[in-house]
């Protein structure tokens, strides 16, 4: 069982920057793919960026070029920095391992 946590969350105004920050309860070497997804009200839950190794990074379209995923093992912590944010990237985010475990997510709220 591996458990998350999120920080790093909070309101913004467009144009501004984020770093969220996602821990786990083993080490991360452990953890062959992590990533951050998210969720808009009335939305489905949906892939921001993962980082696996011997493979790299993957992003979505929307969010390339703004945000960069990275794990620094060092710190044994998972980050999703987010810059030129857009009120469209609202939503709660969400850290995962392995698209099997889940934290309880972080609210991020640009607005206008």
């Amino acid at each position: 069982q591996v458990q998350l946590v999120e920080s790093g969350g909070g309101l913004v105004q467009a144009g501004g920057s984020l770093r969220l920050s996602c821990a786990p309860s083993v080490s991360i070497f452990s953890i062959n793919a992590m990533g951050w997804y998210r969720q808009a009200p009335g939305k489905q839950r949906e892939l921001v960026a993962t980082i696996t190794i011997g493979r790299g990074t993957n992003y979505a379209d929307s969010v390339k070029g703004r945000f960069t995923i990275s794990r620094v093992n060092a710190k044994n912590m998972l980050y999703l920095q987010m810059n030129s944010l857009k009120p469209e990237d609202t939503a709660v985010y969400y850290c995962a391992a392995e698209s099997m475990y889940w934290g309880q997510g972080t609210q991020v709220t640009v607005s206008s």
